[in-house]
């Protein structure tokens, strides 16, 4: 396994220009510098090709450059690039037809659009709390909902986007999330982990710290995302919606990540049989145009005129591209995700039989996979050096990884994948793994 992709001079000179008028806070993975991408493969400005298994963090959907969503682009830009949404235009009704056509619930659907994730977030949030009277939030530990304050003060994956930063919004509160690999809480005879952390909520947070009456929503992501790719038990969704039911709680599901066919279905949500209240979607949504949703049912989306609203949002260049992605995920790629996703974590989980010593687990739902690394198996210790390590290493030789949650390196292609390119990566990723773990060791 020779290295061929060492940083170029043209990517040593943008990365050095970058650090004299850039913000420090950005958290570049490692010096990737790209100049264009078909599909799933992208070329640096150096003219190395790599494999985009991270997809903008889970953005591309349908890849980078699809020729339909281009087109819909350029069509859209001869007519023209902006109105606000103190006026209409078609596109931004289709769109918000075609939610209502995908929306996780039966009720009626309506949008009120954003330009990003933690914007959705911050609109749930405000809505919620309108509706209800209320004004706490319940969130979960190791949750990322965005770096805005509000989505901010319920993220809580790393105390690093805490500090430096209080007061933080008031009114959060927050439960473990039912991570089946590492639980901090005790179960009860008979009961699974979803199932003792409702209980927690229900027992120790309603019942020593805030009234049910008080709380406006339980905000929470299908699948831990930034967490560590996390999924909860089958019985958790079921008894947290019955939760929610019991006390007049709004259920708000961030599918920011999992969302838009990524699991192989419209949403991750769905996998668990519930409805809930409010969809907070993004990424996925316009192959990388910025836009988001929150997406509520028709009775909770009762704000007055005024109450909410941006310059941006709904932009008519971000609309058709939603529009155009949504027809590929449709026709084509939601099930490619199904079947490919099965695929790779097949593939995956063999790998591990090879890693057994350092792999603790491999997780994950259609193409939403994370691989967690561990220093031992028993105790499950987190391998942060590791993961590290083996990131740079796929990047050095060909593939674009990022990590997440302490140890964990998340597998999130484009929607557009195919099984080729997957065997391509994880013979990288596996050659990856093979040169960090003697590295590894040796430094220890």
């Amino acid at each position: 396994m020779t290295n061929q992709y060492m940083p170029g001079p043209k990517t040593r000179e943008i990365v050095n220009r970058d650090k004299a008028v850039i913000s420090p806070s950005y958290p570049r993975a490692y010096p990737f510098v790209m100049e264009h991408g078909r599909g799933v493969d992208v070329w640096d400005v150096d003219g190395n090709r790599y494999l985009d298994f991270a997809a903008g963090i889970a953005v591309v959907a349908t890849g980078h450059s699809h020729p339909q969503v281009v087109k819909a682009i350029q069509d859209q830009v001869e007519k023209f690039i902006h109105i606000s949404p103190d006026f209409y235009h078609p596109s931004m009704v289709e769109l918000g037809e075609k939610l209502d056509d995908i929306a996780p619930f039966k009720e009626k659907a309506v949008s009120f659009f954003t330009n990003s994730g933690t914007e959705s977030v911050e609109g749930a949030i405000k809505l919620a709390r309108y509706y209800t009277g209320r004004d706490v939030i319940i969130g979960f530990l190791g949750a990322f909902h965005g770096r805005t304050m509000g989505a901010v003060t319920v993220t809580a994956s790393k105390s690093l986007y805490h500090e430096g930063f209080y007061p933080l919004m008031n009114g959060v509160l927050h439960a473990p999330f039912p991570d089946p690999y590492r639980p901090i809480l005790a179960s009860q005879p008979g009961e699974d982990y979803g199932q003792s952390v409702v209980r927690f909520i229900e027992e120790q947070l309603i019942g020593h710290l805030v009234p049910a009456n008080e709380i406006a929503a339980i905000l929470v992501e299908p699948i831990q995302g930034e967490g560590g790719y996390i999924l909860p038990p089958p019985s958790f969704f079921p008894a947290l919606r019955a939760l929610c039911d019991r006390h007049g709680i709004l259920l708000v599901v961030d599918e920011v990540q999992s969302g838009m066919g990524r699991t192989g279905k419209w949403w991750a949500i769905e996998h668990y049989g519930v409805e809930p209240d409010v969809v907070c979607a993004a990424k996925g949504i316009a192959s990388g145009m910025p836009l988001g949703a929150v997406i509520a049912k028709e009775h909770i989306m009762c704000w007055p005129y005024g109450a909410h609203g941006n310059t941006y949002g709904g932009n008519p260049l971000a609309c058709v591209a939603a529009l155009a992605t949504i027809d590929l995920v449709e026709k084509e790629y939601m099930d490619n995700a199904a079947g490919v996703g099965k695929y790779m974590l097949d593939a995956l989980e063999e790998i591990q039989t090879r890693h057994a010593n350092v792999i603790g687990q491999v997780r994950g739902l259609g193409l939403m996979i994370g691989v967690e690394f561990v220093k031992d198996v028993i105790t499950k210790e987190p391998a942060k050096e590791l993961r590290d390590k083996i990131t740079e290493k796929a990047f050095e030789h060909g593939l674009l990884l990022l990590g997440c949650g302490k140890s964990v390196i998340r597998f999130a292609p484009p929607l557009s994948v195919t099984q080729q390119q997957v065997d391509e990566a994880l013979q990288i990723f596996e050659e990856a793994l093979a040169i960090s773990e003697k590295e590894v060791l040796v430094a220890a």
